[in-house]
């Protein structure tokens, strides 16, 4: 108890004023973030600046990254970047049977702790992180194929903001009962009061496994890593095996903090696999793991929630993002806005927009009426001025990241009328990256034929412009394919407030999340940390939101110990 309190009372100073802005941030929903988003920000007070992020980069490439481990019997890797290189990098590999009750030895001083302490070192383990960003940032874009600037942003203080929020969630929903003892007193009349002294301890349900991505390693990874360590549960981490080195660095940070903080460091782990091997299915069914995060395919999220029966399963998994295009008064904010969103990334992003359901006689503008074939010939236009600057469109696309997003877009040009063709960009400083723009393709919603290509999600920079007989017909449409399809993101635009209560409405009954009129500096596929939530949990995309109080609470049980007074 002495250790943890030193511990409580040493990162209180540090990090208590942070947790307490965070509460009051998550109720507020306002905007708020303790970690800069501009490079230009790091260098000072320890931190690691542009070049020094660089070298320390470099340094890990072609060698072991030694974590010391138990049950390490071997060594493993093979990433390459999808803007070229080989990573070069070793990992540890493994022995399960060693390495999971290792993990368990620590958790009942990390339970004996207390919530606070808990999210105290959390706080201290996600500033570590935050000082050597510029290196993350460098991890993550050679990983996911993320162009620098948005690796850095949303592999960095966006990630981090993400942890941080799962922290803040867990501590909340921790603290509902009142920690220590309680007294208890029951009149019984003339008689005596019956009397009886009570105690609530948040108890972690055992380890939690996070199933890394390749695409978003440490924004999709940090929710649940955070919020089940900050719940008193190990946290054994499988990365993609294309996406190791950010959740590599992220555990290496962990268990030095633990380490630091008189704590066993093997509460946090990683587990990387062998070519081939596969071992989240052979993890996910093994008694010891009790919580699964899962970030992916909908084949393999389905699989997990059918099967691993014994653990609580947390997943985003595929949907079909749908705009609405009824109406606008700013018609060229609404191409550019959209422009931006179709292009970000080249479309890798469970966010992007993919079918734009617009009617086939049209909408109405601030610049006059447009046809469908106008409004589809004008965004396409949009897009090839966004990207028409090879310098500029490397900036926002960065690099596929597997050859199934490369072969995917190639057959989108043979599903209908292409309005935009996808042209390939060359990036200079790797050359051997694949770089390519969205393409965009017409189909008619009124044949069947059609709805096979627009009604299956086509990961990557692929939209379908949709004709449809009518916005009231937009909007069943809509209602159909979150219903069966699921939908991380809605976007409408409407100059109808009747249209617009519509689409509310199809979104409230539907649990999906909705993004209504955008045209500035706000994009349908990006959300900001303790105010917006990403994903409801409510339809097939995911069964989980980040983050919310249902996130972190089923990841503990509150046992009572009664004594009599």
């Amino acid at each position: 108890m002495a250790t943890a309190q030193l511990t409580t009372d040493r990162l209180a100073e540090k990090h208590r004023s942070t947790l307490d802005q965070a509460l009051d941030t998550i109720r507020s929903r306002a905007y708020w973030s303790p970690y800069p988003e501009h490079p230009k920000a790091y260098g000072a007070d320890g931190s690691l600046d542009a070049a020094a992020g660089l070298a320390a980069h470099q340094s890990r490439l072609n060698t072991r990254f030694d974590l010391d481990q138990p049950g390490t019997d071997g060594w493993t890797g093979g990433e390459t970047s999808p803007y070229g290189p080989s990573l070069g990098i070793e990992y540890p590999h493994a022995d399960l049977d060693v390495l999971l009750p290792a993990m368990r030895a620590g958790t009942g001083a990390w339970r004996d702790a207390g919530a606070e302490t808990r999210a105290l070192v959390c706080l201290e383990i996600l500033a570590r992180i935050s000082a050597r960003t510029h290196e993350f940032a460098h991890a993550v874009m050679h990983t996911s194929g993320q162009a620098f600037m948005m690796a850095f942003q949303a592999g960095g203080p966006h990630a981090q903001d993400r942890g941080l929020e799962a922290v803040t969630y867990a501590y909340a929903e921790q603290t509902r009962t009142p920690a220590g003892r309680a007294g208890w007193s029951k009149p019984q009349g003339k008689r005596d009061p019956l009397e009886l002294s009570k105690e609530f301890t948040p108890v972690g349900r055992g380890i939690g496994l996070v199933i890394g991505c390749n695409t978003f390693p440490t924004w999709n990874g940090y929710p649940g890593l955070f919020a089940s360590l900050a719940t008193g549960n190990p946290v054994l981490v499988k990365p993609h095996p294309r996406a190791v080195l950010p959740l590599a660095l992220t555990v290496e940070v962990a268990r030095e903090v633990l380490a630091e903080s008189g704590f066993d460091p093997n509460l946090v782990a990683l587990a990387v696999e062998r070519p081939g091997e596969g071992i989240a299915k052979t993890l996910a069914v093994r008694p010891e793991i009790r919580i699964i995060d899962y970030t992916g395919s909908t084949a393999f999220g389905d699989w997990l929630e059918a099967n691993a029966r014994q653990a609580q399963v947390y997943t985003e998994k595929a949907g079909v993002n749908t705009v609405v295009v009824d109406s606008t008064d700013d018609y060229k904010g609404m191409l550019a806005n959209l422009a931006f969103s179709l292009s970000l990334y080249s479309g890798q992003m469970c966010t992007t927009p993919q079918n734009l359901l617009i009617p086939r006689d049209g909408i109405a503008t601030d610049q006059g009426p447009r046809t469908y074939d106008e409004v589809v010939a004008d965004l396409a236009a949009a897009v090839g001025g966004l990207l028409g600057d090879d310098a500029r469109a490397n900036g926002l696309l960065g690099a596929l990241v597997n050859p199934d997003v490369k072969a995917r877009l190639e057959a989108a040009a043979g599903l209908g009328e292409v309005a935009l063709a996808s042209r390939e960009v060359v990036n200079p400083e790797y050359p051997d990256a694949v770089v390519r723009t969205p393409v965009i393709v017409k189909l008619d919603g009124s044949k069947p034929d059609a709805e096979a290509a627009y009604f299956a999600e086509c990961f990557g920079p692929v939209s379908f412009a949709v004709s449809v007989d009518s916005t009231a017909d937009a909007l069943e449409l809509l209602r159909r394919t979150v219903r069966e399809k699921g939908a991380m993101t809605v976007g409408a635009y409407t100059t109808s407030a009747d249209t617009e209560r519509a689409v509310e409405e199809v979104c409230l009954e539907e649990s999906a999340q909705l993004s209504l009129n955008l045209t500035g500096g706000v994009y349908v596929n990006q959300t900001a940390a303790f105010s917006d939530f990403h994903g409801s949990g409510g339809n097939p995309a995911a069964n989980a939101a980040l983050c919310d109080g249902a996130f972190v609470s089923n990841r503990f049980r509150v046992v009572e110990v009664r004594r009599q007074a």
